[in-house]
């Protein structure tokens, strides 16, 4: 990834800080026979966690989302980051200064479950720059405020024969994107851990219509999306309102998130940017690149730690029940 960790951040990672209660965001998804998801819905409950900052070198964090305007975003561990399915979520992170609102935009490979790492304005926002590393509380948001529509952004290299796009401004976690080309029928794409979804057979010449499905089972329709890659197809269709449809209004030629995941890798003094790709492979309940017609499990889950099982020890762990089952 083209990100590298401040090296202020890396001596406060490398001393370990002081113990603290990794979080979880719990997301379960089945997906039962006639493709439709049968979800819990993801727990909003405060967790008890740790942040650090740091710099984003290039232009583009694993999610491959250009940097929010107000430059507050956050890089998650393996866990959580759950191979790209947690990009575009949004998290309210609550440290000793205050509290912030920050998007899912990159992976940390070393990071722990509860390890949130902000970008630097996000970190000052909530704790003292000197610090390096502080405690903090953490929440999933649900149906957040997003800057603008949704928008679509084919990958180069894509055509007829190639899908791969990405999909910006949700606000939810997506279960599932269906994309169908002129007036034929609708093909499951398959999410990828740089936050394109792909469709390895091809969609055929477009115009596209794409539906995009979140784990609250709204679905929202955009049509008249171009295949033009490279460039960020603005559409008038927002999130927030349930079952929407609408059609591209504005194109922008960009190429700051072109990168393929072996050219995006976050360096660590501590391990190789190739760590990421053997981090990922472990991350719970992954998807496999190569289903097709089925949904995307998105998962922001962990397993217990030694530095979780020390903090425990010391007190009451936080309520980390799920919800309930909605079928």
């Amino acid at each position: 990834m083209s990100a590298h960790r401040n090296p202020f951040s890396i001596r406060w990672l490398a001393a370990g800080g002081a113990a603290v209660i990794a979080g979880i965001i719990g997301v379960a998804l089945v997906l039962q026979t006639g493709g439709s998801a049968c979800a819990a819905p993801p727990s909003t409950t405060a967790k008890t966690g740790k942040a650090t900052f740091y710099d984003l070198a290039g232009t583009s964090g694993n999610c491959s989302f250009e940097v929010p305007a107000d430059d507050l975003y956050v890089a998650l561990g393996p866990s959580q980051y759950s191979e790209g399915t947690s990009c575009g979520a949004y998290l309210d992170v609550t440290g000793p200064k205050g509290k912030v609102r920050v998007k899912v935009f990159d992976s940390c490979p070393e990071c722990a479950a509860g390890h949130l790492d902000l970008s630097r304005t996000a970190f000052k926002k909530i704790g003292a720059e000197i610090d390096g590393i502080i405690p903090i509380k953490y929440k999933l948001v649900t149906n957040p405020s997003v800057p603008g529509p949704i928008s679509v952004r084919i990958k180069e290299g894509a055509s007829q024969y190639w899908f791969a796009a990405r999909i910006d401004n949700h606000a939810n976690l997506l279960s599932s994107v269906k994309v169908a080309s002129g007036s034929g029928s609708f093909k499951s794409a398959h999410r990828t851990d740089f936050n394109y979804w792909l469709i390895d057979s091809g969609a055929g010449p477009g115009p596209f219509k794409i539906k995009i499905t979140d784990v609250y089972g709204k679905t929202s329709t955009v049509s008249g999306i171009k295949m033009n890659p490279g460039s960020v197809q603005k559409t008038s269709v927002r999130a927030s309102s349930a079952s929407s449809s609408g059609t591209a209004a504005k194109v922008e030629s960009t190429t700051s998130a072109s990168k393929k995941p072996t050219v995006t890798a976050k360096a660590s003094p501590s391990k190789p940017a190739a760590a990421k790709s053997s981090a990922s492979a472990s991350a719970s309940a992954a998807v496999s690149p190569s289903a097709t017609t089925a949904a995307a499990a998105p998962l922001l889950e962990s397993t217990t730690t030694a530095e979780e099982a020390e903090a425990a020890l010391a007190g009451p762990a936080v309520d980390l029940a799920a919800a309930e089952p909605r079928c």
